[in-house]
């Protein structure tokens, strides 16, 4: 798959995932609403590991410069 986020989309990710991880450590969100922010969180800090976000290729959204290719 073609990396098709950039730079800053990828570390406002990872800001807004630690962000949430902490509410839900420090029990400012409990339950459903934990479990759910935890795995948004997760799939926010693994689409940033990636540079692939699959909804930005459905919707045909690029963020990077360049596009690099993985095999």
């Amino acid at each position: 798959m073609k990396k098709n986020m950039g730079r800053f989309d990828r570390m406002v990710r990872v800001v807004l995932a630690l962000a949430a991880l902490f509410f839900v450590y420090n029990k400012m969100v409990t339950g459903t609403a934990a479990v759910v922010i935890t795995i948004i969180a997760a799939v926010f800090i693994l689409t940033s590991v990636l540079a692939i976000c699959p909804l930005y290729s459905l919707l045909g959204i690029r963020t990077c410069r360049t596009s690099h290719s993985h095999a």
